[in-house]
């Protein structure tokens, strides 16, 4: 193996040494990232020009938090994510309970394949079949509230919650639940005791990932909402459609600073700890 990871004259191979590597990278780094600091440029702008700058103003900022329709999407969003992160959270703790506290067992491809398979199907896919199915049920009950979306982003945000959570739990030492098994605790003393609090972090962060999946969407949202159910993302995408003025900028920035804090909790809580 060490003549695998070394090159002649000792030294360890590193990729950061091919050539070309530094100009690649600053390559891939602009291109991701060059778009979103215009945006965030932009909603600090004064004029009333997406594409000319008129110097340094909080304006559209005030104007978008003033927007009761911008005020009442962004309600709409952290409830609809808010219940999703909740509901997908509970399913994904206990299909990873399931799938992890058991041996294997015949078609167990199959049920993890189930499980992620908002991950593997097209997102355009399941809006359709949410469409279908919920527009039967609509039909038959008369309800038209926001439980559709709810379900519906409880629905694809199973599997984001459910990595996470599978993954503590297989990296998570069984001896202490052996050991609390032969101090003559029940099952239920076990996982209250002994599994939910090593599990805590992973659950955390899976209800997290969850939010901010639930947060962004927009083509499951968009074709599942019922009228006057704008979230945030489909009223930026409907303003966009009819004009672009620039706090749809300050509205973004928002969004992604939400979204940036979040996922840097995420990322924090997930870490594995010694």
């Amino acid at each position: 193996m060490a003549e695998r990871t070394t090159r002649r004259g000792g030294k360890s191979f590193s990729v950061t040494r091919l050539p070309g590597f530094a100009p690649i990278a600053v390559v891939v780094f602009l291109v991701l990232y060059a778009p979103i600091a215009t945006l965030v440029g932009y909603s600090f702008n004064a004029s009333e020009s997406v594409s000319q700058w008129g110097g340094f103003s909080l304006h559209w900022y005030g104007v978008a938090l003033q927007n009761g329709e911008v005020t009442d999407a962004a309600i709409t969003s952290m409830i609809v994510a808010g219940f999703a992160a909740v509901i997908s959270t509970l399913v994904a703790t206990m299909a990873a309970l399931g799938t992890t506290r058991r041996g294997h067992v015949p078609g167990q491809t199959v049920i993890y394949a189930m499980i992620n398979q908002p991950l593997m199907v097209p997102e355009i896919v399941t809006a359709v079949a949410l469409l279908i199915f919920f527009a039967m049920v609509k039909q038959a009950t008369g309800y038209t509230g926001l439980g559709y979306l709810i379900l519906a982003h409880s629905a694809f945000c199973i599997p984001f919650a459910y990595l996470p959570i599978r993954a503590r739990l297989e990296g998570m030492d069984l001896s202490l639940e052996t050991a609390a098994a032969d101090l003559y605790a029940s099952p239920w003393q076990t996982f209250r005791r002994v599994t939910l609090p090593l599990l805590m972090p992973a659950i955390f962060a899976g209800a997290m990932l969850a939010f901010v999946i639930s947060l962004d969407d927009v083509v499951i949202t968009e074709f599942i909402k019922s009228p006057g159910q704008d979230t945030l993302p489909t009223f930026m995408m409907g303003q966009l459609r009819r004009s672009m003025k620039p706090d749809v900028n300050a509205i973004s920035t928002l969004l992604l600073g939400v979204t940036l804090v979040m996922l840097s909790a995420f990322f924090l809580l997930s870490r594995k700890r010694d």
